[in-house]
């Protein structure tokens, strides 16, 4: 996500937040700090992360890539994650559905 070490900043913090609030319809989320940034999780398992700049990324895997890449997200590298766009994140009902995908695409990860 960012340096070791790093310390995560308040937009960061923020972001989180109001994913973890507004991502419950998902599962079990949650977030926790990481390398000045936060990964959100699912279970227990990490299917997003907010950078220290307070972006969304989404775990993605081949399939679901190119929905990303069509919407001109830049990857999280050398990490799995695209950035989530704006539109999604200001539509409710997609970024809900963006980030169950995501959560899937995580667990199958998870399981292999």
């Amino acid at each position: 996500m960012g340096k070791k070490g790093a310390k995560a900043t308040s937009a960061a913090a923020s972001v989180a937040a109001e994913m973890v609030e507004a991502l419950r319809p998902v599962g079990e989320v949650t977030s926790k700090s990481m390398f000045g940034g936060y990964g959100i999780f699912e279970s227990g398992t990490m299917f997003a992360l907010v950078s220290p700049e307070a972006e969304l990324f989404f775990r993605a895997d081949d399939q679901s890539r190119k929905r990303y890449e069509d919407a001109g997200s830049s990857q999280h590298k050398p990490m799995p994650y695209f950035e989530v766009s704006a539109d999604v994140m200001e539509d409710d009902s997609t970024l809900i559905e963006w980030a169950e995908e995501a959560a899937q695409v995580a667990h199958a990860a998870k399981k292999k």
